[in-house]
């Protein structure tokens, strides 16, 4: 027999299986005797009060064990069936590979970038001697920019029978179970790697491709059909073709695929972004003001998140990858650009705590009619933001009070982004609509989280890459696109996604809808 309990309880209580038992005893009335084993099924951090309770649900075992601790999917051969070109290899052409193979049809996956392994050995060159690879970073290669760029799994998504879908086959390939209790699940950048290489030896085995190095120069049509692409070879410069329908699952830092399909005349539209900074904290500073204590964390208590949302002048201002016990990394993804994101370790255990502070931005901010027009305007002020920054990656920053009231900063604190801050009047070069609105909510954030407004945080420029710029059209039902069939836009990087949860479950969507393509024609 089986048993959920819903509790709230102390940290120090909700640590321990046996605490947890001792209180199931006390207030449920559990004889405990009779229990086999327990399992958390979901956990949340209450810090709305001074008072810190953890809310559990709890499954209790009575004289009988669980059959597994995660859903296990079954992935047959497919070596011998009909493929499909998978472009992409981030969350969305992944969980669309897969998919594909539960389906019965065999993924070709073409990957611009590097294995998860050597592409890190590209992205620690950036901090050493400030070079960034244009087809090996913090966005391009396996993994996509996900991959170390701290492995959050959190998603508003309505859709929960996907999103469990999603985690439960995370937790096959490697991942930590917890990211089925927790509320808001994370992997760790120091672990999701394997995972990832997990789920690439899934698709191998199974009779699957991945070719990496391997970029995408132009679809082949019939018509207005797609029929296969055309790719080259980045270590020799060969180009080939490839045959099949296509899952177009690119990134949202894929420009240069905007650009060729805005030349081709293909169907895309400019889509809102959010543009700002990343704020780091000292993670103490963070623990104390969300745990209302002076002490912190404490014991049992984890790295403290925040969330923080208000409108100035008709847009919204918001915390965007909170990233406590965390870094701020260097994102760019060509020369003259400085990006910055943030990560966390599975510990969350670095002395920062970071998150992306940003301003909503729409097209019609802008004033252009070009399907490019907010990608361009990411361009200039990643552009903007190199010049500022001794034209290195070397990141422009300003504390966090100085910028408010516009004062330079004259020196800077300890950070975690390696290849190093500049002093920089923020304030000042920021785009006016940004900065100012910036400003606003900074002041409306410290009187929510009093301690927040502090001089002991600082701003690094620039936080750019919060979504694609750029919506690639296609049909809502079908997920086709509007004029080209065989083509499938797929995840963050057509428009349609927004983190890795929300894109792995439109890639397993896009396979489906391909799946039942090709039985139709």
């Amino acid at each position: 027999m089986t048993t959920d309990y819903q509790i709230r309880v102390t940290p120090q209580v909700a640590a321990s299986e046996q605490s947890i038992l001792q209180f199931l005893a006390d207030e449920k009335g559990v004889d405990v005797t009779k229990v086999t084993t327990t399992r958390i099924v979901k956990r949340s951090i209450d810090a709305r009060q001074r008072n810190i309770f953890i809310n559990l649900t709890v499954r209790v075992y009575i004289n009988e064990f669980p059959s597994g601790d995660f859903q296990r999917t079954v992935y047959p051969q497919v070596d011998e069936k009909p493929q499909v070109l998978v472009i992409g290899e981030g969350p969305g052409g992944l969980f669309a590979a897969l998919r594909l193979i539960e389906l019965g049809y065999k993924p070709i996956v073409l990957e611009r970038g590097k294995n998860v392994h050597d592409r890190k050995r590209d992205m620690a060159l950036i901090a050493k001697i400030q070079k960034v690879d244009e087809e090996s970073n913090y966005c391009f290669g396996e993994g996509g920019a996900g991959a170390y760029s701290d492995g959050k799994l959190f998603t508003r998504s309505k859709k929960r029978g996907n999103v469990d879908k999603i985690l439960n086959v995370f937790c096959q390939h490697g991942a930590s179970t917890s990211i089925l209790v927790d509320a808001h699940p994370h992997i760790g950048t120091d672990k999701l790697p394997r995972v990832i290489e997990n789920m690439r030896n899934t698709i191998l085995g199974c009779g699957g491709q991945v070719h990496f190095q391997t970029k995408m120069t132009s679809l082949i049509t019939k018509g207005d059909t797609v029929v296969g692409v055309e790719a080259v070879d980045l270590n020799t410069g060969e180009q080939r073709c490839w045959n099949g329908p296509v899952i177009l699952a690119t990134g949202h830092s894929a420009r240069d695929v905007y650009r060729y399909l805005y030349r081709d005349n293909i169907e895309i539209e400019a889509k809102g972004i959010a543009v700002g900074v990343r704020l780091e904290h000292p993670a103490m500073l963070i623990d104390q003001i969300q745990y209302h204590s002076k002490q912190g964390r404490g014991k049992y208590l984890p790295a403290a998140e925040y969330s923080m949302v208000t409108q100035v002048d008709g847009r919204g201002v918001y915390s965007f990858c909170m990233c406590p016990g965390g870094f701020v990394i260097p994102a760019a993804t060509g020369p003259e650009q400085i990006v910055v994101n943030g990560m966390s370790p599975a510990n969350r255990g670095t002395k920062w705590s970071n998150s992306g502070m940003v301003v909503e931005l729409r097209p019609e901010d802008i004033d252009a009619d070009n399907p490019l027009a907010v990608m361009h305007y990411q361009e200039e002020v990643e552009k903007m933001c190199w010049q500022q920054g001794n034209r290195q990656q070397t990141a422009p920053a300003q504390r966090m009070a100085d910028f408010v009231n516009n004062r330079l900063s004259y020196d800077l604190p300890a950070s975690s982004y390696a290849p190093g801050l500049i002093s920089s009047p923020l304030h000042f070069w920021m785009p006016k609509p940004i900065a100012s609105r910036l400003q606003e909510g900074f002041k409306t954030f410290g009187r929510q989280a009093h301690g927040f407004l502090t001089n002991e945080a600082v701003l690094i420029a620039m936080e750019t890459r919060t979504s694609s710029p750029v919506r690639i059209l296609r049909d809502r039902e079908s997920l086709m696109h509007v004029r080209l069939q065989g083509l499938f836009p797929c995840g963050e990087g057509a428009g349609y996604a927004g983190g890795i949860v929300s894109a792995g479950v439109d890639g397993e969507r896009c396979a489906e809808q391909c799946a039942a393509y090709l039985q139709q024609i």
